[in-house]
């Protein structure tokens, strides 16, 4: 009996395990037929005209959205002439606010030098009945919102047309749009359908915030619906993207994008044909004016080789009784030759003019006792001159720049009280002295401020029309030449003042004799002299800057022929002083002196 049932036993077992594919396979065949019984009420779900393969089978929403939701099906169709004609139905699903915006992109970067432009135009929409809807385009400088008044439509169909998103590529041609710069609300499904003449070749999306590189959510081409390009995002939240590519085959549409010129340094700046050209003409232009002043300046070149060699011997000429007597070349004084120089009446002329005065014999300089070299001061005191002396206009004034109808005065008290104003009277007097004289034509100052005003003017007028043509055009460049001009021709204005033919005859007797005081040895004065026509040459050596060894010369000498004095006959020192030190106090005073003029307001002034 035990064997009976353990039989029975074994054979319920197997017929259980033999039972179970046969229940597995019922269940499968019964939810197979309650899939097969709902399609066909789903399908009578769907709205008029629609059908199954609109959408590949992901472009559905994710799950857990919210079926409800406000969803966009966006339907492009692009012509021949590239331009987009845009459908969307917005289908708003029981929810959503009364106004409604949508938002596209009109402008973003393209190149250095350019913003793409996408143009839209023939804004409309309607309710599902065909009741027009009010839609207000609100520009800005990159998007444009489409804000729709919905009021409680469910269903609104929006059309517009885009153009500029078309461009050539190497290979054939590409739509690249922004369908979705932005909702004012949540939308739970974005779908966009692209169809064209030919068939897509590949296509890309992106989606999320501006300049997000994620993919959207899905995208395919091809199959039955050859020509179309599908694109889905799901629940994009309130200022989020979708941007889509399609590449098609040369000749589906027409691909010129819409660029505007937009600013930039580089872009305004531009170095073109054009602007070379026009750098090429101002290089003329500046040959032309270096050919023109070499002729000017060939005048002194011409007088400096005709006239060689004429001061070749030391400026001395025979004086009553047998002796020597100072003579400049031409009678010129210090002050006279720096300016005929360069044309400047400048610190170091008004200081050798100084120096010249006192040793003709108009007044001393003293210089006061002190403890500490920074401290040290001098004290000028008028003298009676020598009957024969005369004095020039300019040097009478400065005499009176100097005392202000005082008999003595430090040299510090000139940093005070009206000595500087006093001092561009010299200057003046000076500048005039050089046309009485007929060495320039015309006022040497006048002549180099008429040239830099008229530098700086240009300069000025540069700027502005490099500014203007910056904003403007791409030939920035060409304004910078103006400017390069205006420049040169004020730095070159220093140089403008001209010469005569005089002029250039006396500088060039002015330069033998600046190459005689930088080679002559004292033994060309005989003893005795040396004192009085070495100090007549201290002046000349401060403007041709040679005055350190002028200055020990002539102290060597005076240590000799002024032993007993202690002092020479125009510069004197405090008690503890010895004639060998006047090649130190010499310089002190006169970088001293020149501090003091250096100070006056009218000096650092151009001119």
């Amino acid at each position: 009996m035990r064997t009976a049932a353990t039989v029975r036993a074994a054979a319920a077992r197997f017929a259980a395990r033999a039972a179970a594919p046969l229940r597995a396979l019922a269940a499968v065949l019964c939810v197979l037929a309650a899939v097969a019984a709902g399609a066909p009420a789903a399908a009578a779900d769907r709205e008029p005209g629609a059908t199954p393969d609109t959408l590949p089978e992901t472009h559905t929403v994710p799950q857990g959205g919210e079926s409800d939701g406000i969803t966009n099906d966006v339907r492009v169709l692009l012509d021949q002439h590239g331009v987009l004609h845009v459908e969307e139905t917005l289908t708003f699903g029981g929810g959503g606010a009364a106004e409604f915006t949508r938002t596209l992109l009109a402008r973003e970067p393209y190149d250095a030098d350019h913003d793409r432009l996408y143009r839209v135009s023939g804004v409309s929409a309607q309710a599902a009945g065909g009741t027009e809807v009010p839609v207000r385009t609100e520009e800005y400088d990159d998007m444009v919102d489409l804000v729709l008044e919905r009021g409680d439509a469910e269903t609104v169909v929006l059309g517009y047309t885009v153009a500029g998103a078309m461009e050539q590529t190497a290979d054939g041609v590409e739509l690249e749009w922004t369908p979705v710069a932005g909702y004012s609300e949540r939308v739970a499904e974005t779908t966009v359908r692209v169809d064209a003449p030919q068939p897509p070749r590949a296509l890309s999306c992106s989606a999320g915030v501006p300049r997000s590189s994620i993919y959207c959510t899905s995208s395919d081409m091809g199959g039955h619906e050859g020509l179309v390009a599908r694109f889905l995002q799901a629940d994009m939240a309130p200022g989020e993207r979708l941007s889509v590519v399609v590449a098609y085959p040369e000749g589906t549409a027409s691909a010129e994008p819409v660029l505007d010129r937009t600013w930039s340094l580089t872009s305004a700046f531009a170095i073109t044909p054009k602007t070379a050209s026009v750098f090429g003409l101002l290089l003329l232009g500046l040959l032309g004016g270096l050919i023109a002043l070499i002729r000017l300046r060939g005048q002194d070149e011409r007088a400096l080789r005709a006239e060689s060699g004429a001061v070749a011997n030391a400026p001395l000429e025979a004086g009553p009784d047998d002796g020597l007597r100072f003579r400049p070349p031409d009678g010129v004084h210090p002050g006279q030759i720096g300016t005929l120089i360069d044309g400047q009446a400048d610190v170091v002329d008004i200081s050798a003019t100084v120096v010249d005065l006192a040793v003709r014999g108009h007044f001393t300089i003293e210089e006061l006792p002190h403890e500490h070299t920074a401290s040290v001061d001098w004290m000028l005191s008028k003298r009676v001159p020598p009957a024969d002396e005369e004095l020039l206009p300019y040097e009478r004034m400065l005499i009176d720049a100097l005392f202000d109808r005082r008999v003595r005065v430090r040299l510090s008290q000139l940093r005070r009280g009206g000595f500087a104003q006093r001092l561009a009277g010299v200057r003046d007097e000076l500048y005039r002295d050089m046309v009485r004289l007929k060495w320039f034509a015309n006022r040497p100052n006048v002549e180099r401020n008429r040239w830099a005003s008229a530098g700086i003017g240009l300069t000025v007028g540069g700027v502005a029309l490099t500014v203007l043509l910056a904003i403007f055009t791409q030939a920035a460049f060409t304004g910078l030449a103006v400017v390069i001009a205006g420049a040169a021709m004020t730095v070159g204005a220093q140089y403008m003042p001209a010469r005569t033919a005089k002029g250039s005859s006396v500088l060039a007797h002015t330069l033998g004799f600046r190459a005689f005081l930088m080679s002559a040895e004292a033994e060309h004065v005989p003893e005795g002299r040396r004192v009085e026509l070495f100090s007549r040459y201290l002046p000349y050596a401060i403007i041709f800057d040679n005055v350190d060894r002028w200055a020990t010369v002539l102290a060597a000498a005076g240590a000799t022929e002024e032993a007993a004095n202690k002092r020479l006959p125009w510069y004197e020192g405090p008690d503890e002083w010895q004639v060998e030190d006047f090649a130190e106090s010499i310089r002190a005073f006169v970088l001293t002196l020149a501090g003091v003029i250096s100070s006056a307001r009218q000096l650092r002034a151009l001119g």
